[in-house]
């Protein structure tokens, strides 16, 4: 309960009927943070509750006060609560390629969604943007490589019912031509460096989008039937891949890939959790994010091992997580942030003591800032930060009713 600043009353009489009064007030009213003085700005909303389909219940509660001191609040949170044995998730990107921008809302509804949230990271700017920085799989086809092997979210279909997997996920590939020819592949679907091997898929875009500085190989059937060396943005074919080359790589292929040399491509996703192995096998989709928030029923913050700034961590500012619960349902939450008075946004400590609160012991932090977003019906339940409203992002995870 909140503390309470009460002035010395002049009688006894009026203590016993100011302190009746304030217990009949508290009878009817939840408070989250301690009562402001007369000088501050109650903001004490108290959370609501509505199921939007069974299985699927929507909260919303607004946290603290808007004071001088920014660690009173307020914060305005958004909840789906969600039951997998009664409802369903689908993640995916924007635009349906692994390139290009789309908001929530516009994915929502071309999916006739009842409920989304943005999800991973991406490029914001240039030719590649809307292109995921991490992990990205969609039914069952990879469309990004892990970054630095940041936490992850798998989906696993079951009979009727779907599931969640937390972790940390590493990658491998191989071009491999012959019984010695062999090259490490470095990326996937993304823009090339120096040196680099990357490969283009068909879900990526029409063609590579590439600068004429480097060797692509299309790849039909398995096998090389065209070498274009600096051409760049190569037309990717329904049937294969394009092998993307410069500097040293493109030494190697221009010496062992040859039109009509067979072409192997061999591309691995595995957990840094081993035991996991199995589970992970049987993910269709795949989203990465991060850092990991909350690991067995415990805060567990792992952003120095993702390569995540403390400041990322330590600062406030909107957020977009999930979290599976102890009750097996998970919960899809956004906190909207950088506006005085109404959202705060929070650090990831604050973030990771909200899902805990409510039951979590496996979570992860989504991409967060402007990209925060929640949509229900065709409707925007949060406030998205930008000034120009809800920002086009690269995917999304899409709730349905089953």
């Amino acid at each position: 309960m909140r503390s309470i600043n009460i002035s010395l009353l002049r009688s006894a009489r009026n203590h016993v009927l100011r302190c009746s009064l304030l217990i009949g007030f508290l009878a009817f009213i939840s408070f989250d943070a301690a009562i402001p003085s007369a000088k501050q700005t109650p903001n004490t909303t108290p959370q609501k509750s509505e199921f939007i389909a069974p299985g699927i219940e929507h909260l919303q509660i607004t946290r603290g006060y808007k004071s001088d001191k920014e660690a009173t609040g307020p914060w305005f949170i958004n909840m789906l609560r969600i039951d997998l044995s009664r409802a369903r998730l689908q993640m995916v990107h924007a635009m349906d390629e692994a390139v290009g921008l789309e908001t929530v809302s516009s994915m929502a509804t071309r999916y006739g969604a009842l409920a989304a949230v943005n999800s991973g990271y991406f490029r914001t700017t240039g030719t590649y943007r809307g292109d995921s920085v991490g992990v990205e799989m969609l039914h069952g086809k990879l469309l990004s490589e892990p970054n630095s092997v940041r936490a992850a979210i798998g989906l696993i279909e079951k009979s009727g019912r779907q599931e969640l997997i937390f972790g940390h996920i590493k990658f491998e590939g191989q071009i491999t031509s012959g019984p010695k020819a062999k090259h490490a592949v470095d990326g996937l679907n993304r823009p090339r460096a120096d040196n680099e091997l990357i490969i283009f898929t068909p879900e990526f875009h029409r063609t590579t989008l590439t600068e004429p500085n480097g060797l692509e190989l299309v790849v039909r059937r398995g096998r090389v039937v065209a070498v274009r060396d600096l051409k760049g943005s190569s037309v990717i074919p329904a049937d294969g891949f394009v092998i993307s080359t410069a500097g040293t790589a493109r030494e190697w292929a221009l010496k062992n890939l040859p039109i009509g040399a067979r072409v192997q491509l061999n591309l691995n996703l595995s957990p840094v959790e081993t035991e996991q192995a199995d589970s992970w096998k049987k993910a269709t989709s795949v989203i990465g994010s991060g850092p990991q928030l909350i690991k067995d029923g415990r805060v567990e913050i792992t952003n120095a091992a993702e390569q995540i700034l403390p400041s990322f961590v330590n600062d406030g500012h909107p957020r977009t997580a999930l979290a599976r619960l102890n009750s097996g349902q998970i919960l899809l939450v956004t906190v909207d942030g950088r506006q005085p008075g109404e959202s705060i946004g929070m650090s990831l400590n604050m973030l990771a003591d909200l899902l805990l609160e409510f039951g979590a012991v496996e979570a992860i932090n989504l991409d967060g800032g402007g990209s925060t977003t929640m949509v229900i019906r065709n409707k925007l339940v949060n406030k998205p930060s930008d000034a120009t409203g809800e920002r086009p992002v690269s995917d999304a995870i899409l709730v349905y009713p089953r």
